[in-house]
C-alpha cells in the first residue's frame, strides 16, 4: 500500500478512536444543540472537571471541536457537524444487526 493511502487509514482511525467512548459520544451529541462549557458537559457527563477536559483534548486533537476562551471558561462547538452523520450510520448498523437476529430466533 502507498504511504499516501496509508496516511488516509490512519487518519480516518485518529477519528474513529476520538468518538470511541460513550462520554465523548455524549458531548458530540450535546454539542450538536449548540455551544456549551466545560461546566455544563461536567454536569451532564457526571465525571470531574480533568475528566471532561481530556476527553475534550482527544475531540479537539481530532478535528471535531472547536474551543473558545470566555474569561476563565471555556465554551466548545462541533467543528463540522458531518460527523453527526457518523451517528446515523451507526443506528442503521444496529438496526440491521438488531433484525438479523430476529430473523434468526424466528428461525429456532
Amino acid at each position: 500500500m502507498d504511504s499516501k493511502k496509508l496516511a488516509l487509514y490512519e487518519a480516518r482511525a485518529k477519528i474513529f478512536k476520538a468518538m470511541a467512548h460513550p462520554s465523548r459520544l455524549i458531548i458530540v451529541d450535546e454539542l450538536s444543540h449548540g455551544e456549551k462549557c466545560v461546566c455544563e458537559l461536567t454536569a451532564l457527563i457526571g465525571a470531574d472537571v480533568s475528566t471532561v477536559s481530556k476527553h475534550l483534548a482527544l475531540l479537539k486533537n481530532a478535528g471535531i471541536v472547536n474551543d473558545r476562551k470566555h474569561g476563565n471558561q471555556v465554551f466548545y462547538t462541533l467543528r463540522v457537524l458531518c460527523v453527526l452523520n457518523f451517528f446515523n450510520c451507526v443506528e442503521t448498523v444496529l438496526k440491521t444487526t438488531a433484525k438479523e437476529q430476529l430473523q434468526l430466533l424466528k428461525k429456532v
